[in-house]
Formats: structure tokens, sequence, C-alpha cells
């Protein structure tokens, strides 16, 4: 909790003192327009994580209540998903990322945020010196940034990125059990090896992310506001 406080007083000042304006641009003021998107953002990405399972539990795979389940242990994944997802997006679509927009426009201040988002997760994953790992958890990440970030250029809150964040990593982290938070809600249960041919392979691992990338971004080109500082008009992804 202390770091994100200190993010948010590093952002103030930054915003006060090198923006010349308040912490207004970063839409903390919830109202009802924001509000309905966020959630329906929320929504459809949950439902984008789920299909990963849906069709891995096709496939045979089998997932069974944490036998440590606890109302503790879910108030503990939801605050440490909390804490993760607002730590990266006050770095990657907060302050600084205002800035570039200020100095760069909308469009290199997007790709520029996606791309360092995506060179984070080599840390945060701990893959560096692993050229294939590294290709591929950038080309995700740096993905999912773009849509973080055109979510923020496209409702003028933090809180639309921030929803759906949340819920993919909820979804995938603490529900399903698959982050470093250790055991969730879910556990998966020993069974027979599954094996699937390449096309189903391809179909559980990325036809969610394809949903999660083009959905949102289709649902925030419907439904968000424009809105890109200087610009006035949200780039073309």
């Amino acid at each position: 909790m202390l770091g994100i406080l200190v993010q948010l007083i590093i952002s103030w000042l930054i915003l006060r003192f090198i923006a010349k304006t308040s912490m207004d641009v970063l839409g903390y003021r919830i109202n009802t327009t924001r509000l309905l998107l966020c959630v329906g953002l929320l929504l459809f990405t949950t439902m984008a994580a789920l299909l990963a399972y849906a069709l891995r539990w096709w496939f045979g795979e089998r997932w069974g209540m944490n036998p440590s389940f606890s109302l503790l242990l879910l108030a503990n994944g939801i605050w440490w998903n909390i804490k993760s997802v607002l730590f990266e997006e006050l770095i990657f679509r907060g302050a600084l990322f205002y800035l570039l927009i200020q100095w760069l426009g909308a469009k290199k201040a997007l790709w520029l945020s996606a791309a360092a988002f995506g060179v984070y997760h080599w840390f945060s994953y701990e893959i560096l010196g692993q050229p294939i790992p590294m290709l591929v958890i950038f080309l995700l990440t740096a993905t999912a940034g773009l849509v973080y970030g055109y979510a923020y250029l496209k409702t003028a809150t933090l809180y639309a990125p921030i929803a759906m964040h949340f819920a993919w990593n909820f979804t995938n982290n603490f529900l399903f059990s698959g982050g470093q938070i250790g055991k969730g809600i879910f556990v998966l249960l020993p069974t027979d090896t599954v094996q699937v041919g390449y096309i189903a392979f391809v179909l559980v691992q990325y036809l969610p992310l394809v949903l999660f990338f083009v959905g949102n971004y289709f649902l925030l080109k419907r439904f968000g506001k424009v809105y890109v500082g200087k610009q006035h008009q949200a780039p073309q992804l």
C-alpha cells in the first residue's frame, strides 16, 4: 500500500509541476457513464479469460475447489491483484503516459507505452536471456498494453484499463491459481495426461487472447468517448 501511495504522490507532482494540470486528467472522478463502461469491460474481459478454461475443460482438464479456500484467502487474493494492477497502471498509463501524449501525440505515446510494458514483463517474468519466451511475452504483453492504453485514451479515466487488467489477472492468477500468489479458488485436479493436436493447442492458448484484445478494442471504439490530449482524436490501432 505504501508503494501505491508513493506512486500517487509522484503522479501528483509530475502533473502539477511538469504538466501544469491536476490529477483530474487521470479520471479519478467516477460518473454513471464511466462506471457502466468499466463494468462492461470487466465482465467482457472475465468472459474472455474464462473461455481458456472452458476449452481446457472440454479437452479433459478438471478443476476443483481449493480445500484451503477461505474468505481471508479471497480477500488477500483480491487485494494482491488490485495492488499489482494499480502499480502497473500508474506507471504505464498514468502521469508519464499523459506527458507522452502531450509531448509526442497520442499514437506515438501509445506505442511507446505498450513497448515499455512488454519489456517490463521480461523482468517480472524473469525470462531475460531466453529469446523465444522473450519474444512471445513481449508480443502478448505489448498488445495488452496497446489495449489498456487505448482504453485510457477513449475514456479519459484509468478505471477502464484497471477494470480490464484486474479482470484478466484475477481470473488467471487467483480464480484458477495460475499466478505467483499460489493456490486461489480453484486448483487443477490430477488427471491423465491430456494430448491435443496443434490446432486445439492454438485455440486454447490464443483464442481467449484474441477475443480479449479485439473485443475490448471494439467496445472502446464504440462506447468510449474520444480523448487524447492535443489531437482530440483517438489513434487507430
